[in-house]
């Protein structure tokens, strides 16, 4: 089975299974067994962090439970707190793997940018009470599209073999007084959406020049980059997966703001 996720991550330690701390696979798992009364392991497309949030996180599992789609939905979500829900499932191919059958995946950073921080944006955006130039920004991420090595912006913990990664599209948009990044690429490094957009803050606000950002891809130097950004404003959005036979599994979801970057 596959299955579509969405969660506020305020709430966890991130995805993953952690000792004494509350984590969406925990929570789901446990829906889970309730739900099918044995105990079901899932996978997940991307492990998300503390405090980063999804409105399409994909999971898979076993099962030899025969149900139909929508019992799935309705039956996990009674057993689901409010700050997790089943968003769809499907039945999917045998050889289907979350993580592994994915080809690519998309994540959305929301800036709350305004003078004074928002107590209802707290916890699901980022803020930035300097004003943002979006043309500075789109600017300085021009360099950033394509095939490259990522080591400045990748977490000095991160445990990937390679620190190569291909971005398809990155796109920058204003809304009222929030600023979004949406960002697609086949694989991303540990903290690197957030290192990038921490880097293209620095540039949105005028402290360094679009030009800045290209130095610090070739550095390949986590400290020639700007610091982590907060996890608050990142929401996994979607995971693609190539070829007919997975042609059920749905490829995204619209972001907190609704459908409002250019399609691809």
């Amino acid at each position: 089975m596959a299955l579509g996720i969405e969660y506020k991550g305020t709430a966890f330690c991130g995805w993953q299974v952690q000792p004494d701390q509350p984590s969406v696979q925990a929570e789901l798992e446990a829906a889970l067994e309730r739900f099918l009364c044995v105990k079901t392991p899932t996978i997940c497309a991307g492990r998300t962090d503390t405090g980063v949030h999804a409105t399409h996180q994909v999971v898979s599992f076993e099962t030899e439970a025969d149900r139909p789609e929508s019992n799935w939905v309705r039956g996990l979500n009674t057993f689901l707190s409010d700050n997790v829900s089943v968003r769809w499932a499907r039945v999917a191919p045998a050889d289907f793997h979350a993580r592994f059958s994915a080809t690519s995946r998309t994540y959305e950073y929301w800036i709350l940018n305004d003078r004074v921080r928002s107590p209802l944006f707290w916890s699901t955006t980022g803020w930035v009470f300097r004003p943002l130039d979006v043309e500075r920004m789109r600017a300085g991420a021009a360099c950033l599209l394509g095939t490259h090595d990522f080591t400045s912006f990748r977490a000095a913990e991160c445990q990937a073999a390679t620190p190569v990664r291909t971005i398809k599209h990155l796109d920058i948009v204003r809304l009222g007084r929030f600023v979004g990044i949406r960002i697609s690429a086949n694989a991303f490094l540990q903290h690197m959406v957030r290192n990038i957009v921490g880097t293209l803050i620095y540039v949105g606000t005028g402290r360094e020049s679009p030009e800045w950002v290209e130095r610090v891809l070739a550095a390949k130097c986590r400290a020639a980059a700007a610091p982590t950004f907060s996890p608050c404003g990142l929401y996994l959005t979607g995971v693609g997966y190539e070829g007919e036979a997975f042609a059920s599994i749905p490829q995204g979801a619209s972001g907190p703001f609704g459908n409002v970057f250019p399609k691809h």
